[in-house]
C-alpha cells in the first residue's frame, strides 16, 4: 500500500511534457518482434509493470530481449524456435499480456501454464478462450477455462470466421495472433471499429492481413520479418494531463509526440465538443501510426452525451472524462460503456463511488453514468481499487479540490505510467501539490 496525500493546485498548469510510450503498441512490438525473424529495435518503449510481464513471458519462451532504458532489442528466430517453458508464465495484472499471449500460445505446439495476480485472476478469459478453442486450441482452468490460472496445449489451429460479440481490441488481437499459426484464413468481423494497433503492426512486420470494411482476414502464408518500431506517446496517459489543463483555470499545456491513431482519439473529440481549446501540430506517420503535439487550453465547458461508436475510441479515458464533466455546465451522459465493468476493477462503480465521495453529483447506470455539473469538489479520503486509471483520475481531481485528496494506494500507477507524479510536478509551478 502506498498512500499519498495531494493538495490543490495553487496556479495554472503550463509548459511542455513528453508522454511515455504507448502501452498497447509496446506490448504488440514485443509480441511480433519475438515471432519475427531478425532483430527488431523498439524506440521509446514503455517500461512499466504491464509491459515487463510481456517481456518476461517471451524470455521464458526462449527469446533474447535486451533493454537499455526505453530502447529494446528483440532477437527473433521465428516461432518454430520458441521453447516450452519449464515454469508457469506470470501475467501479473496485465490483461493485455494475458489475452494476446493466449492467442500466441494457442498456436505454438507446446504446453504452457499461465497465471496472474489476484486481480487478473478475477477477470474473464472466456472471451478469448472461446474463439481460440473453436480454432483448435486446448485450454483447461477454473470454470471451464473462464479464469486464470490456465493450462494451454497449443498447435494445429484452423482458421475460423468470428464475429466479435463485444467491442474489444484484445479479443480481436488474440484471434488474429492465433490466425498467424492457423491453417487457412482467419476472419474477424467487427461492427464498430476498435483500436487497430495490432493490424497496423502486423502489416509493418509483413503479415498477410487485409481489412475490408470491418472484415479483417489473416493467413499464415507470410513469415513475419523484423522491423524497427517507434512508439508514440500513449494518448491514454496523455488524457490525464489533457483533462487537467481543461479543468484548471488559465491553464495551457502542450503534450509532445502523442499517438493520434483515429481508433484512440475519442478523448480529443469529446473535450473539443465540451469546449476545451485543442490544437494539434507537427503531425507525422511512421509504421502506420500517426503522432503529433497536442496543446490544450482551459475554457468554459459544457455537458455532452458520450455514446455509440465513439466509446471504443475512448473506453480507457471515461473515468477522467467523468471528472472533467463535473466541471462542465449542464449534464453529461455516458452510455454503451458496459465494458468498463470488466476492467481492472468495475470502473463504472469505482468512478461513481469515488467522485461522489469528494463532492461530485454523479449516478451510475448499467452501461455508464450521468454526471451533473458543475460541482465543487471538496476533497477527502479516496480508494484507487488497485486500478491505475482510477488512481490517476483521483490525482487530477486533487488539482481542483477545495481540500486535500488522500488516495489510499497509488502503487498501481506503475502498471502504465511509473513517472506520473514526477511529470505532474513538472507542470505545476508551485510544486505544492504533494502534501506528503
Amino acid at each position: 500500500m502506498k498512500e499519498l496525500t495531494l493538495a490543490p493546485a495553487q496556479s495554472p498548469i503550463s509548459g511542455k511534457l513528453q508522454i511515455p510510450g504507448d502501452k498497447s503498441i509496446s506490448h504488440r512490438a514485443i509480441i511480433l518482434g519475438s515471432l519475427a525473424t531478425g532483430t527488431t529495435t523498439v524506440t521509446d518503449f514503455l517500461r512499466s509493470e504491464d509491459t515487463r510481464r510481456t517481456v518476461e513471458g517471451f524470455r521464458q519462451l526462449g527469446v533474447k530481449i535486451e533493454e537499455n532504458d526505453s530502447l529494446l532489442k528483440i532477437y527473433g528466430n521465428g516461432p518454430t524456435t520458441l521453447n516450452e517453458p519449464s515454469n508457469p508464465i506470470y501475467f501479473g495484472n496485465s490483461g493485455t499480456t494475458a489475452r494476446l499471449m493466449l492467442g500466441v500460445l494457442a498456436g505454438l505446439p507446446i504446453f504452457t501454464s499461465v497465471y496472474g495476480d489476484p486481480h487478473l485472476t478475477q477477470r474473464p478469459m472466456d472471451r478469448v478462450v472461446g474463439p481460440l478453442s473453436e480454432m483448435g486450441g486446448k485450454f483447461d482452468g477454473r470454470n471451464n477455462g473462464n479464469y486464470l490460472p490456465l493450462a494451454v496445449r497449443g498447435g494445429n489451429l484452423k482458421g475460423i470466421q468470428y464475429k466479435l460479440p463485444v467491442k474489444s481490441a484484445q479479443v480481436k488481437s488474440a484471434v488474429l495472433l492465433g490466425g498467424l499459426f492457423a491453417e487457412g484464413t482467419t476472419e474477424v468481423i467487427e461492427e464498430i471499429p476498435s483500436r487497430n494497433h495490432t493490424e497496423n503492426m502486423l502489416r509493418a512486420f509483413g503479415a498477410d492481413i487485409a481489412d475490408n470494411d470491418g472484415h479483417i482476414r489473416i493467413t499464415n502464408e507470410r513469415a513475419l520479418m523484423a522491423t524497427d518500431v517507434i512508439v508514440p506517446g500513449d494518448i491514454s496517459s496523455a488524457a490525464f494531463f489533457m483533462a487537467a489543463a481543461a479543468i484548471v483555470p488559465e491553464s495551457k499545456l502542450t503534450l509532445l509526440r502523442v499517438g493520434l491513431n483515429h481508433s484512440r482519439t475519442g478523448i480529443i473529440d469529446v473535450l473539443s465538443e465540451m469546449g476545451a481549446q485543442i490544437s494539434i501540430t507537427n503531425q507525422q506517420t511512421v509504421g502506420g501510426e500517426t503522432f503529433g503535439d497536442i496543446t490544450v487550453a482551459h475554457r468554459p465547458l459544457n455537458g455532452v452525451v458520450i455514446e455509440g461508436e465513439i466509446i471504443p475510441r475512448l473506453i480507457d479515458e471515461i473515468p477522467v472524462l467523468a471528472l472533467v464533466a463535473t466541471q462542465a455546465k449542464g449534464n453529461t451522459v455516458i452510455r454503451d460503456a458496459e465494458e468498463l465493468r470488466l476492467k481492472e476493477t468495475d470502473r463504472i462503480a469505482a468512478t461513481v463511488e469515488e467522485l461522489t465521495s469528494i463532492g461530485a453529483k454523479i449516478e451510475g447506470t448499467d452501461d455508464g453514468m450521468v454526471i451533473k455539473g458543475s460541482s465543487d469538489l471538496t476533497g477527502g479520503q479516496t480508494k484507487a481499487y488497485n486500478d491505475h486509471r482510477i488512481a490517476m483520475m483521483l490525482a487530477v481531481a486533487s488539482l481542483i479540490a477545495k481540500q486535500n485528496v488522500v488516495i489510499d494506494d497509488v502503487s498501481s500507477i506503475d502498471i502504465s505510467y511509473p513517472n506520473f507524479f514526477w511529470d505532474l510536478r513538472k507542470i505545476i509551478s508551485n510544486h505544492s501539490t504533494f502534501a506528503t
